[in-house]
């Protein structure tokens, strides 16, 4: 039985994050919420919840262990045990491979899938301890496809469904869930960065890009919305979803189906 209503997500700034943290506001959860806020001033973006008092901006430079295991301690300390765990965070970057910069390849690796591992080992005791937890993990479509130029996405989203299936077979016995939510394209401020990026690459205009190749990968013709990502993660919350675990669940308007 749940003991601890409190939730980390993130990557939550912005984007599929964001929606998700605010989601979990509206539960009535108390929110950790970790990302980048460049010059944003932290009460005001929390204030943006609706519900200060159940929102707390959780810095770290997922980049390492040290920071993440610091965010942990402290979120633990303010909100108590996390029983929720929303590993979204994720950066972008687009290149042939015999181009690709090291430190890019790093810096993805590290906060696309090394710093899940991170938080999922620090979050598990406390949820084996409350005998109830969820850990959701933004994958993509591209946890179980690929596409060119973007090597170190591809790779660390893979990752991330191998991270989630292992990590399910380990915990199916003690009522936590892993699941992996698996998005086609998104409108999101991480999806319009690349576009320019991608054009260069494929030697095609902008607007080509979102109609030749992001669109063109979903049959539906339409991006995915936050919304439905985070409808998806509240199903994965409630107890209908108790038996789903170690699964990837496609929201990418038919992409995977081809």
């Amino acid at each position: 039985m749940m003991k601890s209503n409190h939730a980390l997500v993130t990557g939550a700034t912005s984007g599929i994050g964001y929606a998700m943290a605010r989601r979990l506001v509206e539960l009535g959860y108390r929110v950790s919420v970790n990302g980048l806020l460049g010059e944003e001033d932290p009460n005001d973006f929390l204030m943006s919840f609706g519900d200060r008092e159940r929102v707390r901006f959780a810095e770290a430079d997922l980049r390492s262990s040290q920071p993440i295991e610091k965010m942990m301690k402290e979120a633990k300390q303010a909100f108590g045990p996390i029983s929720v765990l929303v590993n979204n965070a994720g950066i972008q970057h687009v290149s042939p491979v015999e181009d690709f910069a090291v430190e890019k390849w790093d810096a993805i690796i590290a906060i696309n899938m090394s710093s899940a591992f991170h938080t999922i080992r620090l979050a598990v005791p406390d949820m084996k301890d409350l005998g109830w937890g969820r850990i959701i993990n933004l994958a993509s479509a591209h946890a179980l496809v690929a596409s060119p130029f973007k090597t170190a996405y591809v790779s660390a989203k893979h990752g991330v469904l191998g991270l989630t299936k292992t990590v399910a077979l380990e915990l199916a016995k003690h009522n936590i869930t892993c699941t992996a939510i698996c998005p086609g394209y998104v409108k999101t401020p991480l999806v319009e960065k690349q576009i320019p990026d991608t054009a260069k690459a494929r030697g095609m205009t902008e607007q080509e890009v979102v109609e030749k190749v992001l669109l063109a990968a979903q049959p539906t013709g339409k991006f995915v919305t936050v919304e439905q990502i985070a409808d998806a993660m509240e199903f994965l919350l409630s107890d209908g979803a108790a038996n789903i675990t170690g699964s990837a669940l496609s929201i990418d308007g038919g992409w995977i189906a081809q």
